[in-house]
């Protein structure tokens, strides 16, 4: 009965930060403020305040990650309605995508190396380029944390979304669908709220890129270890 009553109530106040958090996001529309990140170090300041173990957060945290299974599948939602799009320009979303992913695991792995990062550092880092439920469910399958991967993440597509418009100017991509697959394959959901930013082409290729983005991620996620010999 006692956990089953913690249990309800960290997810309500979780569900209540994230919320919270994410009306905070929408008002004033800045990277900084992305509803993950916020969230996160929010519970973590709560449990460190209160001296409360992550053990007792994981009787009812565990259930918020179960919803990470048809958050994953939910994914292919966006993809059925953006169909028409996706099948009219095929060829340059997907090597897009592909180049975009293939550059994010690199990155990645080189970031790692260079800092001398330990083996579950590195499995954390490298699905940094996919949308957060993905990422975290690649991390865990991988042996990462996936707690730090969230931050990664969010790293990933701050740098994105805030850096992201002057490369593409300095790489002189001007088109629309160009910018889209570049936003959303490198930076996913942040990436994808700056990309509305250029007009609804660039908005709807950035959400097909995001979606394609974490699904080949997690259909190559298994393998990443037997590629770098992790």
């Amino acid at each position: 009965m006692a956990q089953t009553l913690i249990a309800i109530i960290i997810i309500t106040l979780t569900v209540i930060i994230y919320l919270a958090m994410n009306r905070l996001y929408i008002r004033f529309s800045s990277p900084l403020l992305s509803p993950i990140l916020t969230t996160v170090l929010i519970i973590i300041g709560f449990l460190v305040c209160f001296h409360i173990p992550y053990n007792t957060y994981l009787i009812g945290g565990k259930w918020i990650n179960f919803l990470l299974g048809p958050a994953v599948v939910a994914l292919a939602y966006p993809l059925y309605n953006q169909r028409k799009m996706l099948m009219k320009h095929l060829a340059p979303i997907i090597t897009g995508v592909c180049i975009g992913l293939f550059v994010g695991i690199i990155s990645g792995s080189i970031l790692a190396f260079v800092f001398g990062l330990h083996k579950d550092m590195i499995l954390s880092l490298l699905p940094k380029s996919l949308t957060t439920p993905i990422a975290m469910e690649v991390s865990d399958q991988l042996g990462g944390i996936p707690a730090i991967t969230v931050v990664f993440v969010v790293i990933a597509g701050f740098v994105g979304a805030v850096l992201g418009p002057s490369f593409l100017k300095w790489s002189r991509i001007n088109s629309d669908m160009g910018k889209g697959i570049a936003l959303g394959s490198a930076s996913h959901a942040l990436g994808t709220s700056k990309a509305s930013e250029y007009g609804e082409l660039s908005f709807s290729m950035s959400s097909i890129s995001m979606a394609l983005t974490a699904i080949l991620g997690a259909i190559i996620g298994s393998f990443i270890p037997f590629f770098f010999h992790i």
